[in-house]
């Protein structure tokens, strides 16, 4: 028992190191995804303005949070990518074992997922450089964070960044197993927000779920929520990869 554990464990450290060296797209990719993040966040996420007898002016609020959201659709588009057969063989050419190649996944996109939370703040700060510098705007941030605030909010993007790794990761492993899932799932996904719409006078499923995790005051609770649903997200996978054709 103790020799099949070190050897499994083996395996995934291999396959980890073979996939951090070869998947230097997923890399590249991240850096363009967040120069467009940038890009789009160039009109604010809101404003407001005031004026009175002798002077007026206007505020543009920015934030981090599209940035933070182009690096949601990002992790889901790369886990997704990770479950193709193409992916697939390569593990098998280096190891017959599935369970070390979904680990040696799952450690991957968490690494991937660090590295882009980290970015996601590097990336802010480059954006309000680029805002004071280049479109004459004078920014003002409303506070200053704390070191313990700070690293808070980095791993909480982690952690947001690595729950979308997990979605992604089922739905193609779901995608895998039946083709047609490829048409069900956005029907299901559209269909469910237009029943939302029509049930009440303003759409509340994605509030709710964002709320869920977003709102919660207690950090402590909000990692346990994220890692419990991040957690069975790639457990139901490595279920659902079971019924996954095996390379002849």
């Amino acid at each position: 028992m103790y020799l099949t554990e070190v050897s499994t464990w083996d395996m995934v450290k291999k396959l980890y190191r073979y996939k951090l060296n070869s998947y230097f797209g997923v890399f590249t990719s991240l850096v363009i995804i967040q120069i467009l993040s940038i890009l789009f966040s160039l009109n604010g996420t809101g404003s407001s303005g005031g004026s009175s007898d002798t002077f007026e002016y206007n505020m543009n609020i920015y934030s981090g949070t599209l940035i933070l959201a182009f690096m949601m659709g990002w992790a889901f588009l790369v886990a997704t990518l990770i479950t193709t057969k193409a992916y697939r063989y390569d593990d098998s050419s280096f190891v017959s074992n599935r369970t070390a190649s979904h680990f040696s996944n799952i450690l991957f996109l968490f690494s991937a997922s660090i590295i882009a939370g980290i970015t996601v703040y590097f990336s802010y700060h480059l954006f309000l450089s680029v805002v004071s510098l280049f479109m004459k705007v004078r920014v003002v941030q409303a506070d200053t964070l704390t070191p313990i605030q700070l690293a808070q909010g980095i791993t909480a993007s982690v952690l947001y960044i690595f729950l979308f790794t997990s979605l992604g990761y089922l739905t193609g492993m779901l995608v895998q197993v039946q083709k047609f899932f490829v048409f069900v799932l956005p029907a299901l996904f559209i269909g469910a927000l237009i029943i939302d719409g029509n049930l009440s006078d303003e759409p509340r499923l994605l509030i709710s779920l964002g709320s869920f995790y977003g709102l919660e005051t207690s950090f402590i609770v909000f990692v346990f929520k994220t890692l419990l649903t991040t957690g069975a997200l790639y457990g139901v996978s490595i279920l659902v990869s079971r019924r996954v054709e095996v390379r002849p």
